[in-house]
């Protein structure tokens, strides 16, 4: 049954638990993503903060617990319906930015619709607009190895934000940069997505980082130790 909110987030996890053999990733975990939010989840390594991130976003599967999008149930879902969820539904931006070398900037950004079943003139169309608005106009035709480590990471942003998701994951998205680019396609990526009207979900060891977004959650042994706000 769907649980009872007085404001229903977009996205809410509750009782999570994950496991690997007898350690608990997740022992437990509630928490509510609200349309919109900014939110960046630190702890230690081997806390259970990327865990949580892939089992909130489908890619692995709790073995407790249960996952509302907008309301709806999504924990059930086999595995060709949660991968048409994360095409559709979420956007991903990781470390590496894990951009398909042989295609230009403007192919990779159109790749989410062009697998949705979009024509590729429509979708070309809207990734060349993303690219442009993260500064990146001009630079359409050029591939990942002709672009800097920030100007990758751009394309992996629009890449994400191309099919108007409801959430973007992004996995430690500056952990590659060096501090001036890193803050730069942060803030690229929270302007690009409050544009958008997308949650953010960040996974980061940068606490700096971390404490610049409007609000942080903690974890710490596969539970949530503080909740803070901006």
């Amino acid at each position: 049954m769907d649980p009872q909110w007085t404001s229903r987030p977009v996205l809410a996890g509750r009782g999570l638990v994950k496991r690997y053999g007898t350690q608990h990733a997740l022992a437990g975990i509630d928490i509510d993503i609200q349309a919109g939010d900014a939110v960046a989840i630190v702890g230690p390594s081997g806390s259970g903060k990327t865990s949580l991130l892939h089992v909130l976003a489908g890619i692995l599967r709790a073995d407790s617990g249960q996952i509302f999008l907008a309301g709806q149930r999504i924990d059930q879902l086999n595995e060709r319906k949660r991968s048409e969820l994360r095409r559709t539904e979420f956007g991903f931006v990781f470390q590496s930015g894990m951009l398909v070398a042989e295609l230009s900037a403007e192919e990779n950004v159109a790749l989410p619709s062009l697998l949705g079943g979009k024509g590729r003139k429509e979708s070309i169309e809207a990734g060349r607009e993303w690219l442009a608005k993260l500064g990146l106009a001009g630079k359409e035709k050029r591939r990942p190895g002709e672009l800097s480590g920030g100007e990758a990471q751009r394309v992996a942003i629009a890449r994400a934000l191309t099919h108007r998701p409801k959430v973007i994951f992004a996995d430690e998205p500056t952990g590659a940069l060096d501090t001036r680019t890193g803050r730069a396609t942060m803030d690229a990526l929270l302007a690009a997505a409050a544009d958008s009207g997308a949650a953010v979900i960040v996974v980061t060891h940068d606490r700096e980082l971390a404490e610049a977004m409007p609000r942080t959650v903690s974890i710490r042994d596969g539970l949530i130790a503080t909740r803070l706000a901006a």
